[in-house]
Formats: C-alpha cells, structure tokens, sequence
C-alpha cells in the first residue's frame, strides 16, 4: 500500500472512531444504570485508538517525506519536498527523466500549490514518489453543471500535526471527565444551583453518558473539519462544530445562565457564520470549485485544477493581475491558472479571471466565519459566557476544537486571501489581543481569566498569520493548545477540590492542599507569559510567542505605519504574564482567605492529575528547540511557498510590503529580548501585588476605581450590543406584537365574530325554514300513517273479515254495473 493510501486509511479511521463511540453511546442509552462507567470509557477508547492512528500516520507521513520536515534547513527542504499527490495513490504523470529531474525549477517558484521536484528514477530506472500532500475524494455526492459536491481528504503536515494535537489534548481531556464528571453517576442528580418553587434544589437523573457521547461528536466534527479537502465540505463541519457546542455548552439545561450562553455562542457564531457564506457563494460562482487541491476527471488521468492551483503566484510571489477597462470603468483582475502556470480558457476560449476586489470579498468573508468562530473582536463576547459548561467542555472548546477551528481554517485558507485581507486579519488580532488581556486583569473567576486569556491568545495567532507569520501563528495554536488545555483541567481541579468555588478571592494557600494541581497550573503559566532562561531552558509559549513578535517587528519595519502591529503584542505579552501570574499567586500562595474552603480543600484523584502531568510535558517541551525544533519545521513544511520570500501584490505594491523569512529572523532576537523583559516586568508587578503583597491591591483599585469599572464590565461590549442591537430588536417586536394584536388579530377576531353571526343566521334559517318544511312533510306522513294503523292491525280474523266483505262489495258492484 503507498502512503497515500495508508495515510488516508489511518486518518479516517482516526476521524470515525469518536462517530462510532457517539452512535453506540447514544443507542446504548446509559447502559441499563446511570451509574456505569461503560459509555466514558468507550468514548475513551476511541479517542485514544485515534491518538494511536494519527501517530502512525505522522510517521506513515514521515517516513514517506523521507524526513524532509525534519532536515537541518526546513526551507531548503520546503522548496525541495512539497508535492501533491492528487488522488493519494501515488499518480506519476508522464514525464521525460530530464523533466522529472528539474520539474521544480521549470515550475513558478512562488505557487501556493505545495510542488515537489517530480521523482526522479533510482538504479533501477524506476521513479520514486516523494509527495508531501495527499488529497483525494472519499464520495461524490452530486455533480451540479461545472461544480461537484464531494467528501475529500486533504493531507499535509499541518494536518498530520492538528490530528495528534486533537486527539492527543481530547483523551487526556476524556480521561479528566471520567473524575470530574462522576458527580453524573446517578439516578438522582441534585443541581444546587437550580432553585426549584418550592424552595429546594432541582432534581434530575444523572447525564454521564450523555455528556460523554457529546464529547465523542465534538472530536469527530473537528477531525472532520481538518481532514477536509474542499471549504464546502470544512463550512459542514464547521457548523457540526456549533451544534456540539452548543450542546456543550447548555449542558447544565436547567440553568437559565447555561441555556443562555448556548444561545449567545451559537447565534454569534451565525452572525460569522454569514460572512462565511457570502466567501462561499464568491468562490463557487468565480472559480467553479470548492476543492483545495487538484483532481483528476474522466478515464484519461486529466486534472480539474483546484483552487489552490488556480490563485497560484507568479515566479516573483504575485497574482497574475492585469488592469482591464471596460464599459468606461477600470478594475484589476486575477487571471486563474491550472498550476503550472498556464492561464485557464472557458468554453469560448477566453480566459478564466475573477475580478480582484471579489477575490478581497471571498477571503474576508471566510475570514468573517474565523472571527465568529475563534471569538475575535467584535464577536468575542460570546466565549467568557461559555464557562457555564462542565470544565472539560471549557478545556477542550478553548484549546483544541472550536477556537481553533478558525485559526487553522485561516492558516488553511491562507493561499486564497489578498494583502488587503492579512491586514484586516492582523488588525482584527492586534485589537482582539489588547482587548481581552485588559479585562483578564481585573476578572476574579478562575476560569473566566483563562477564557479572556484565550481570547487574547487567538488573537496573536490571528496577528501572527495576518504579517506574513503563516508558521508562526499555527506554531502559537499548536503551544496554546497543550498549555490552555492544562491550565483549564488544573482550574477544574481546583473546582473539583474547593467543591465547585470558582472565585479566586476566597482562594489562597492551596498549594499545600493540592501540589500536583499547582505546579501543573505555574507550568502552564510560565509557558503562557513566556519566560525563559535564555540559553538554559524555556518552555513552549516563550518560542511560539517570540516567533509571532519577531514576526510583527519584521512587518512594521517593513511597514512604519503599522507600528502598533508591534506595539500592542509587545505591552500585551506583559500583561499575559501579569494576569497569568496574579492567578497563580491569587489560588495557590498566601494565606487562605475563606477558611471554610480551604479546611475542605483536597488533591484531585488520580484520574484527574494524571492527564494533568502528561499535558504539563507537552505543555513545556512540546516546542523544544524553537524554530529549529521538530514541530515548526514540521509546520513550516506546509507553509505556502511565497511566505518565505515576501511578496506585494501589483494591486497594493505601493501600501503594503509583506516580510519575508530572512527579513523575520534579523530582528528575531531584538523581539524576543523585548518580549522577555516585558514578561519578567509583568511577573514581577504581580509578585508585587498578589504574591509578596508588597502593595495592597485594593487600594489601586480605590485610585483607579474608574478604569477598574471600565475593565469589569467588559469594556460595556454587551451593554453596547444590547442597546445597538438588543433593545432595537425588542422595541421592533412590541411594535409587532401591537400590529398583530391589533390589526392581524383584529382582523380575525372581526372575520370570526362575523362568521358567528352568518352562523346564527344560519341556523335560524335552517331551524325556520328548512327543518319546518322537514318537520311539516313529516307530520303529514305520520298523520296519514296513524290514520292507516286502525286497518294494519295484525289481526287475522280481522284480515279474513276485510276480505269476505271486499268480495261481497265486488259482486255488487258488478251485479250492479252488469245486472243480467
């Protein structure tokens, strides 16, 4: 079997697997108990089995990449290694061995298409594939004029990586469950949060099983959303994502505050959502496909060019653009290719263009979706309020699946968008980053500093993909996910420990009750303010987050009047360690500050701090090395080819230059100094204020009372949403109601009573005139029929005298009538 094919069989075993475990867990309802333990670990099981496949796959991916990811100069081997293999199944086209020796050179230098050298022919005259990407179609589903609807598969680095990090942080997160969630083993669940008319606690059976059937569908809906091969297809996926979500998210039902952060997630994300669809009906109507790569059609190994292909760049990093006047008007279009740098005809022979500003449209409109999705401003209201879920749910939405369904799916993207849509996606972040860390400094529960945190965190990686940073903003998700992932379980021990108190104020000291959750908590809390010992150790945050800086200094070196690109990134990664640090000395240093919950305080099972420790490694060393690590080459490996030299498109080469690699790694060490300093500066204010408590907290407070309330509240975003969009709804709907009440009801009431009337004069006519008729016809025969009843006696006698005397009258009659 070729790699493609063992790559495309380990990961679509990898993606059904938590389908499987979802399909028994719901038909096998909760096992004849709601005590058993059956359905978490079937679900366990499956996400775990799909660890195991998505490992083997990355070595399959290796081992047929001959290492390549993992050379000594990643962008030498980049250059030297992509391919595409559009079916999976090792397809050799039909090249001289000239040719295949120095395909890639003959071969625009600069194409978003991932292009390998063609294989070049061994000792034995035979050519060896070495393909980097794998795509290829799992089912058509139907064939609309010139577009086809199909499942497909799109396998490269960046996907290998997303399946181990997906599976790897859900088991870990599943097994957690299986500790925090035991509450649920029961036939009588005891909601001390829900207040019942009565006066006592809602009670309800318990929902083990459920829960974990739910977590089964969320990772299958996000495998499947990165293994997808055509945006159409991630779009499904991507809504799939939603619903489990909001599942997730309203677990607790009952609870008004659950239901009604569910509802806030899922109708904030359709307002992305719709943005979403505009890209896609762009794109289905301008390029004919939604398929990322290649695709071969018919029986004679042709190939429909995908749309990677068809906005490939020129040789010199650039769209083939070309100013076209017509009907007096002047606008840049972008002719489509097929790959090799040949433009596309239509049917007439003409060439195949999309006008610039609708390729702009498209990119922001999938860019739309990617806001709602990974809660970026100004739709990232929605995330803190998702908190109401289980801490499990919260773990994995903020690390592994929902947020970063829209950081991948814009590094994913990335070939398709124009300049101008990278400078709105590194506004968007920078804004999104400053924003969230602001208000995580003055938040006191627990996991809503980690929400905001996670907020601000998406939007570096939203930064770093919007300066030409495509490896570094993927590089931050991929840190991100491990050490948000074990911040959030440690937070969950600690709400497991205190008996459900999430306040930090009533926290302290409780790094003697709980060790194991503690340092798990302060590694992921050195590895998010990115402090380091250079040239000694650092942990994973510190090299993805220089890597977005650096990246951010290259752009606004390049670009002066984008200096806050730079700016913002660089105060914010202070405050990230001032916030992260005043959690960790706020929970676990001092004094206890509520006696009742610190007498009652305990380590967390087993069960819990187990997946606590192994996420605490990857959590530290899963970025080992930086940039010369195994994991950013292996992610650079994917980069689109004309990030590392930097280009300007024709249409904004006089407004925006976009960096290249070496102009990043220049300045890689003055941005990672500064970063530095401004975290150990943002460690040392927090010492200052929460763990030496040199300064009493509470009297800035005092002095900065209105900055304090500016920051509580959230910026006044969902006061500011209420008035702009709530409150005009609602005075909309009264206006509405009064109009249906008082004409459209009033119209029926009026068409009602007067049908009551027509039906009382009916009935007056019918009683009068038609039943009297009726009635009259009846007395009349009744009347003749009782003047009838003296002859129909029944008597016989009576019968025979009838008779005797009708014969007598008969013969006198006729006598008379005939006397002779």
């Amino acid at each position: 079997m070729n790699p493609g094919s063992t790559l495309k069989t380990l990961l679509t075993i990898a993606w059904l697997l938590p389908l499987l475990g979802f399909t028994i867990e719901v038909f096998g309802g909760y096992w004849g108990t709601r005590k058993s333990k059956t359905a978490a670990y079937l679900a366990v099981f499956c996400i775990a089995m799909g660890f195991v496949c998505s490992t083997s796959a990355f070595l399959v991916w290796k081992s047929a990449t001959n290492g390549a990811a993992f050379a000594t100069d990643a962008h030498d081997s980049h250059g030297e290694s992509h391919g595409h293999d559009s079916e999976g199944e090792g397809h050799e086209h039909d090249h001289g061995a000239d040719e295949k020796a120095g395909h890639a050179a003959a071969l625009p230098a600069q194409q978003f298409q991932h292009v390998m050298m063609r294989p070049a022919e061994d000792a034995a005259g035979e050519a060896e594939e070495d393909p980097s990407v794998f795509s290829g179609t799992f089912y058509t589903l139907g064939t609309f004029g010139s577009l086809t609807v199909s499942l497909d598969y799109y396998i490269d680095s960046l996907t290998l990586v997303m399946f181990v990090m997906v599976t790897f942080i859900a088991t870990c997160i599943h097994v957690f469950a299986i500790g925090y969630m035991s509450d649920e083993l029961t036939e009588d669940y005891e909601d001390h949060f829900v207040h019942t008319s009565k006066g006592g606690h809602f009670h309800r059976p318990g929902r083990f099983y459920r829960f974990f059937s739910f977590l089964s569908l969320f990772c299958f809906a996000m495998l499947g959303l990165v293994l997808a091969g055509n945006i159409f297809q991630v779009f499904i996926f991507w809504e799939l994502v939603g619903i489990c979500s909001f599942f997730l998210i309203g677990f607790y039902t009952e609870r008004k505050s659950a239901t009604n952060a569910a509802n806030k997630a899922f109708i904030m994300n359709r307002v992305g959502d719709f943005g979403f669809l505009i890209g896609l009906m762009v794109i289905w109507t301008s390029f004919g496909t939604f398929a990322f790569a290649d695709a071969e059609v018919g029986e004679e190994g042709k190939t429909s060019p995908g749309l990677f292909s068809m906005a490939s760049r020129t040789e010199d990093g650039s769209w083939d653009v070309e100013e076209v006047t017509a009907g007096g008007s002047t606008a840049n279009v972008v002719y489509l290719q097929d790959g090799h740098g040949h433009r596309l005809v239509d049917e007439e022979g003409q060439s195949r263009t999309i006008p610039y500003y609708l390729l702009v449209v498209a990119g922001l409109g999938v860019f739309a979706g990617c806001i709602g999705k990974s809660a970026q401003f100004p739709l990232q209201t929605w995330l803190p309020d998702a908190m109401e879920g289980p801490t499990p749910v919260s773990a994995l939405v903020h690390s592994a699946t929902m947020v970063a369904a829209g950081v991948y799916l814009t590094g994913r993207f990335y070939p398709m968008f124009a300049p101008e849509v990278l400078l709105t996606i590194a506004y968007v972040g920078c804004i999104t980053l400053f924003l969230a860390a602001t208000i995580a400094m003055v938040v006191t529960d627990l996991k809503q500093v980690l929400a905001y945190s996670t907020i601000s965190q998406l939007g570096y990686m939203m930064l770093g993909l919007g300066v030409f940073g495509w490896a570094a903003g993927l590089f931050h998700l991929i840190t991100h996910a491990f050490f948000k992932s074990l911040m959030f379980l440690a937070s969950g021990s600690v709400i497991h420990g205190c008996h459900h108190e999430q306040e930090m104020p009533k926290m302290g000291g409780l790094i003697k009750k709980m060790p194991i959750t503690a340092i798990a908590m302060l590694v992921g809390v050195i590895a998010i303010s990115g402090l380091a010992i250079p040239g000694l150790i650092a942990f994973s945050g510190f090299h993805s987050k220089d890597a977005i800086v650096a990246t951010a200094l290259a752009f606004t070196k390049a670009n002066p009047g984008h200096y806050l690109l730079f700016i913002m990134p660089l105060i914010t990664a202070g405050i990230t360690s001032f916030y992260m640090f005043r959690l960790w000395f706020y929970t676990f240093i001092g004094k206890p500050r509520d006696q009742h919950v610190h007498d009652h305080c305990h380590e967390s099972p087993w069960v819990m701090t187990g997946p606590l420790i192994a996420l605490s490694v990857l959590a530290a060393f899963c970025a080992v090395w930086g940039e010369a690590g195994p994991l950013y080459k292996m992610l650079i490996h994917s980069e689109p080819a004309h990030v590392a030299a930097g280009v300007a498109t024709p249409a904004v080469a006089d407004a925006l230059t976009l960096p290249g690699h070496g102009a990043i790694h220049a300045v890689h060490g003055t941005a990672g100094a500064a970063a530095l300093v401004a975290a150990v500066v943002g460690m040392l204010l927090a010492w200052v204020f929460y763990g030496g408590a040199l300064v009493d907290p509470g009297e800035i407070k005092k002095q900065m009372s209105g900055v304090h309330s500016f920051l509580s509240n959230k910026w006044h975003f969902d006061e500011l949403y209420d008035t702009m969009f709530m409150k005009p709804m609602h005075i909309v709907g009264s206006w509405c109601v009064a109009f249906d009440k008082k004409y459209l009801d009033g119209t029926l009431h009026g068409l009602a009573r007067g049908t009551i009337n027509v039906s009382k004069w009916d009935r007056a006519f019918d009683e009068k005139f038609v039943d009297g008729m009726v009635n009259l016809v009846g007395s009349a025969t009744s009347k003749v029929g009782s003047s009838f009843r003296v002859l129909q006696t029944g008597r016989l006698r009576q019968y025979v005298m009838f008779i005797a005397v009708g014969v007598l009258a008969l013969f006198v009659l006729l006598l008379a009538i005939f006397p002779k």
